[in-house]
């Protein structure tokens, strides 16, 4: 990429940063609100009796059809990646791969055995085109500012953590207390939304991420000539990308317990009916909730707005519909739930909770990462881990007594302390994690190295689906506190591991930091 098209994506500024890497946000934000809002659906859907329209599965098989998915559209990138670099370009795999995925939503609005799996293998192909190629532009268009990558990489973050916000709230809330396939639906209208707003605002980003051709593919072999890195710096960064990549294994494997086992002691273990002032403080809070992230990601609509709506004046009106929509269902929501005199809490309310804090903390994680304060990567995830082992910690401790047919329920404050830690730890191993593989790569392995980086989530994600099956075994066998104490005692010890290989990690980063 010459440096006209990086001076082109860097001469309109949004807080600080390229207008273009906030069309990735708002793009990146709706394929997050529809994945994040199915994935509260799925296995309370699945598990639920059929008087209340769920199809009443076992708490095993659901887990076992959600490792399986999760796993599935972290494998399908190493594909999408290597189309992209060698064919498609990242911006047409992502318009492509946002298509299939709005197939996949709405033939899961059909509540059919068939077109469940119809839409579950298209969610996990669009998926695998949509992915990596995402943060492939974004490595692209700061390459030339390496300083700027982990911060743009948090900001990124804060975007797809907005969408989960909002996909898990609104999908979750409709699919729990209205309709199942309005909840479904919901999350294939937002990804439609997404794919018209990038396709039509893709311009922005100048010759980046367009298919390759024959120059462009010399001009990148002659940069990664002139960049002359010897071939033992590549295998020894290649090497600290795989050990990263492993140690991620394990922290999805429990972090992702949030689509399965601890939605599950929300709905069974967790005092959700609220009554009196403390329904009346639920309701006025949860609104604020609501509303508050809403108006900071709509403060950042505007923001794009102004700078670029004349020159991408349909992406951007596309954008604001989709917002004006979400207004209105917001403004229905909690209308709704003043008026009515009952209030309990949905257990899939809870899983809100890693997006709002992700919204609230990811700009003073993105400035830390930029200051002088900044740490190694492998302390980053060190870190990361340990913050996540204590989250445990909180569920480990909240549930003791508790076991499989218990009819004891307990504070949400667990459940809430619980989701601060593990988003905590989210923050310093998720977003570093591109921006690192980002730095680490040739740029020809770009798309490739994402895809595997996502094969090493998929496997914890199925490894999530695997051990969260066990809750009600473990539980009967032991209890349920044993359950989240395994969570609480492998990530600290993990994180305590990757601390002490610090030196070595730094060493054969050759110099990345």
């Amino acid at each position: 990429m010459n440096q006209d098209t990086q001076d082109n994506f860097f001469k309109s500024s949004v807080l600080g940063h390229p207008a273009g890497l906030f069309v990735l946000f708002f793009t990146e934000m709706w394929e997050r609100f529809s994945y994040y809002g199915m994935r509260a659906l799925l296995v309370l859907f699945l598990t639920t009796s059929m008087t209340k329209g769920g199809w009443e599965w076992n708490v095993e098989d659901a887990m076992a059809l959600y490792g399986t998915y999760t796993m599935v559209v972290y494998f399908t990138p190493i594909i999408g990646g290597y189309l992209a670099d060698r064919f498609l370009g990242y911006r047409w795999a992502v318009v492509i791969g946002a298509f299939v995925m709005t197939l996949g939503h709405a033939s899961m609005a059909v509540e059919t055995p068939t077109f469940l799996y119809i839409g579950i293998t298209c969610l996990m192909i669009g998926n695998g085109l949509f992915k990596p190629n995402m943060t492939s532009i974004i490595s692209n268009a700061y390459e030339k500012h390496p300083e700027k990558k982990d911060g743009a990489y948090s900001l990124f973050y804060m975007g797809v953590n907005a969408g989960a916000f909002l996909g898990i709230m609104l999908c979750g809330y409709i699919g729990e207390k209205v309709s199942w396939s309005l909840g479904f639906g919901l999350a294939g209208i937002f990804m439609f939304f997404g794919m018209l707003q990038f396709y039509f605002t893709q311009n922005i980003f100048g010759t980046i991420g367009l298919p390759p051709t024959a120059a462009t593919k010399l001009a990148t072999k002659e940069k990664e000539a002139q960049e002359n890195t010897a071939p033992n710096i590549i295998r020894d960064r290649i090497i600290a990308v795989v050990i990263f990549s492993v140690f991620s294994v394990f922290f999805w494997a429990a972090f992702e317990q949030a689509g399965g086992s601890m939605t599950i002691f929300a709905e069974k273990f967790t005092q959700r009916e609220l009554f009196g002032n403390t329904a009346w403080i639920f309701k006025i809070t949860d609104a604020l909730l609501t509303i508050i992230p809403l108006l900071v990601i709509s403060y950042v609509l505007l923001k794009l707005f102004s700078k670029t709506v004349k020159e991408y004046a349909l992406g951007n009106s596309i954008l604001s519909l989709s917002f004006i929509i979400i207004w209105g269902i917001v403004i229905w929501k909690i209308n709704r739930d003043f008026s009515t005199t009952e209030t309990e809490v949905p257990a899939s309310w809870f899983g809100i909770l890693n997006s709002l804090f992700i919204i609230c903390f990811a700009p003073f994680f993105s400035k830390w990462w930029e200051s002088k304060y900044n740490i190694s990567g492998p302390m980053k995830f060190g870190l990361g881990l340990a913050l996540l082992g204590l989250g445990f910690g909180f569920l480990a401790y909240g549930s003791m007594g508790i076991t499989s047919d218990s009819v004891v329920r307990v504070s949400m404050v667990w459940l809430i302390a619980a989701y601060l830690f593990h988003t905590l730890g989210e923050l310093c191993i998720s977003p570093v994690s591109l921006s690192y593989i980002s730095k680490l790569v040739p740029a020809s392995w770009i798309g490739i190295m994402f895809g595997v980086y996502y094969l090493f989530l998929g496997m914890g994600n199925k490894l999530a689906g695997s051990m969260g099956g066990l809750i009600e075994t473990i539980s009967q066998q032991y209890s349920l506190s044993t359950f989240f104490l395994l969570f609480t005692i492998i990530p600290i010890g993990l994180g305590v591991i990757m601390l002490l290989l610090s030196p070595l990690m730094k060493k054969i980063m050759h110099g990345v930091s």
